[in-house]
C-alpha cells in the first residue's frame, strides 16, 4: 500500500558539502532483472523506498551497462563535441523538426529562465517515418540526428539505450514492490511504450575567477527515473533537506533520481529533488542523463490509496512555484510545458 506524503521539509541554501561520507546509498540492483520474487528483490526494494523518501537521489550497480561501453560512449562524445561549430550545426535541433532531436550550442538551453553553461546533443527511441505516431506528427516521436564526422556515434548510442532501457524497467519493478504493488504495475500501466529520451552534455571547464556560472541550474526531472552516467569531473549537486550536497561519480555505478511523475503517482511520498550541475574541475564535462518516463500519451492521475496532496504547500516548497499535482492531462501535455520553456524560440517553430 502507497502510503501517507512526507510533511515538507525547509531546504536550505547553505554551502555544498560532500557525500563522501555514504549519505547516498549504493543499491545492487542485479537481483532485479529475476523474473521471480526473492528475498534480495525484496531488500532490494526496501533500499529504494528508503532513497526515494530520503534524498530521492542514489546510485544503482548491477545495472548492467559495461566499463567498455561507457568508455566507447566517452570516446565518440568527446570526438563530437570537438567538432568545428559549422560541423555540429549540420545536425542542430531546428533541422530535427518536431522529434526535437539535434545539437544545441553553449547558452542554447534555459533553466528557470537562464542559458546553461552547456552544449548538447538530444537523443532518444529511434523511431522510423512509418511508425503510426511518426505520421501523425507527434512532437519528441521520431528519428535521430547523426553527425557523418563520427559515424560510430549511432551505434554507440543505440547499444546504450538499450541497455539502459532495460535497467530502467528493472528499476521501476523495484520501485512497484516499494510501493506494496505487483512488480508489474507501472509495465502494465504507464511504461509498455515508455518515453525514452536521452542527452549528452557538455560542460566546458570553467575559470576560476569571474561571473559565477551553472552548467545547469536548478530543476527537477520531469518523469518517472533518471539514470546519469557521468565522467570522473563531477559537478552534481543535490538539494537535500540539511542543503546542497555533492553527488560525486562512483566507480561502476550509475546515478538515480526519481522525477515529477513519481513524485505525483505517490501523491508526495517519493518526492522529485531539485539538483544543479556546477563544473569546477578545471576540465571539461560530459554527462548523459537518460529519461525513463511514462508513455507520451498516458494520463497519470494518483495511485490507488494515495493521500491527496496539498497543493499550496508544494508549490511552496518549489523553486518555481508549480505544484505536479495541480496538473491536469497526458504525460506529454505535462512534458511539452516543460520543454517549451527550456526552448521557447524552437518550440514556436515546431509546435
Amino acid at each position: 500500500m502507497v502510503r501517507a506524503p512526507l510533511s515538507s521539509g525547509s531546504l536550505s541554501d547553505g554551502d555544498v558539502s560532500s557525500l563522501s561520507g555514504g549519505r547516498l546509498p549504493v543499491i545492487d540492483m542485479s537481483s532485479l532483472f529475476a523474473r521471480e520474487r526473492t528475498e534480495a528483490r525484496e531488500r532490494v526494494a526496501r533500499e529504494i523506498e528508503r532513497a526515494c523518501r530520503d534524498t530521492g537521489f542514489f546510485y544503482v550497480s548491477g545495472h548492467g551497462v559495461s566499463e567498455s561501453l561507457l568508455d566507447r560512449l566517452e570516446r565518440v562524445s568527446r570526438r563530437f563535441f570537438a567538432l568545428s561549430r559549422e560541423e555540429k550545426e549540420a545536425i542542430a535541433m531546428p533541422k530535427g523538426g518536431a522529434a526535437w532531436r539535434g545539437w544545441f550550442p553553449l547558452g542554447g538551453e534555459l533553466t528557470s529562465g537562464k542559458p546553461d553553461r552547456k552544449e548538447g546533443l538530444y537523443l532518444g527511441t529511434e523511431l522510423g517515418p512509418e511508425h503510426p505516431r511518426v505520421r501523425e506528427g507527434w512532437p519528441l516521436h521520431g528519428a535521430n540526428l547523426w553527425p557523418a564526422e563520427v559515424p560510430e556515434l549511432r551505434d554507440v548510442v543505440l547499444e546504450y539505450l538499450s541497455v539502459v532501457t532495460r535497467a530502467g524497467h528493472a528499476l521501476m519493478e523495484g520501485v512497484a514492490l516499494s510501493l506494496g504493488l505487483e512488480a508489474d504495475y507501472f509495465a502494465k500501466t504507464y511504461t509498455a511504450d515508455p518515453t525514452v529520451l536521452f542527452r549528452v552534455f557538455h560542460y566546458p571547464a570553467e575559470p576560476e575567477e569571474g561571473e559565477e556560472r551553472w552548467g545547469v541550474g536548478e530543476h527537477t526531472d520531469y518523469g518517472l527515473l533518471t539514470l546519469l552516467a557521468q565522467d570522473a569531473n563531477g559537478g552534481l549537486q543535490v538539494k537535500s533537506q540539511g542543503g546542497w550536497v555533492e553527488a560525486p561519480p562512483t566507480p561502476g555505478t550509475l546515478v538515480c533520481n526519481i522525477g515529477d511523475m513519481l513524485d505525483r503517482l505517490t501523491g508526495g511520498w517519493y518526492r522529485s529533488t531539485p539538483h544543479r550541475v556546477k563544473n569546477v574541475s578545471g576540465r571539461d564535462r560530459l554527462s548523459y542523463p537518460l529519461f525513463f518516463d511514462p508513455d507520451f500519451a498516458a494520463e497519470v492521475p494518483p495511485l490507488p490509496r494515495v493521500r491527496s496532496t496539498d497543493v499550496d504547500e508544494d508549490r511552496a516548497r518549489r523553486w518555481d512555484g508549480a505544484s505536479v499535482h495541480a496538473f491536469e492531462g497526458t504525460y506529454g501535455d505535462y512534458l511539452l510545458g516543460k520543454v517549451s520553456k527550456v526552448f521557447p524560440q524552437l518550440v514556436r517553430k515546431v509546435l
